[in-house]
């Protein structure tokens, strides 16, 4: 039976670890975990915001995620954007999902990321339904 999601991984070009970690840390407020010693060679981080993980692999032939994306659910959705935009990120709110305020913008090698804030029970909650 498939319980929960254990992480999400994103992709990112060789070398780019320090921008990643600035940016995941410093911008978005997450903790780097450490990536166990057999991995740790491979290169990429590891970072974490409560139970949600998000581990950065390196790739040899690197593209950046364009439409494929985590969604990051946070509150306090204008100050967040702000303080992308005030770190040079470019913000494009999109209001198209029911119940949320979103946007999306880009981590510092281009992969899309989506960052949410429900305002309301709508049915595409993604909050567990009884039954």
């Amino acid at each position: 039976m498939l319980t929960a999601v254990d992480h999400v991984q994103l992709a990112a070009p060789p070398g780019s670890e320090d921008r990643l970690r600035a940016y995941y840390t410093d911008v978005l407020g997450m903790t780097e975990i450490p990536k166990p010693a057999v991995l740790a060679a491979r290169g990429g981080c590891w970072f974490a915001a409560g139970p949600v993980q998000l581990h950065l692999g390196v790739e040899e032939e690197f593209r950046p995620a364009r439409k494929a994306h985590p969604g990051l659910r946070v509150t306090g959705i204008e100050a967040y954007a702000s303080r992308l935009e005030e770190r040079g990120a470019k913000v494009v709110w999109d209001d198209a999902l029911p119940g949320h305020r979103r946007f999306y913008s880009e981590d510092p090698v281009g992969n899309r990321l989506e960052f949410l804030e429900r305002h309301s029970l709508e049915p595409h909650s993604a909050e567990p339904q009884a039954g």
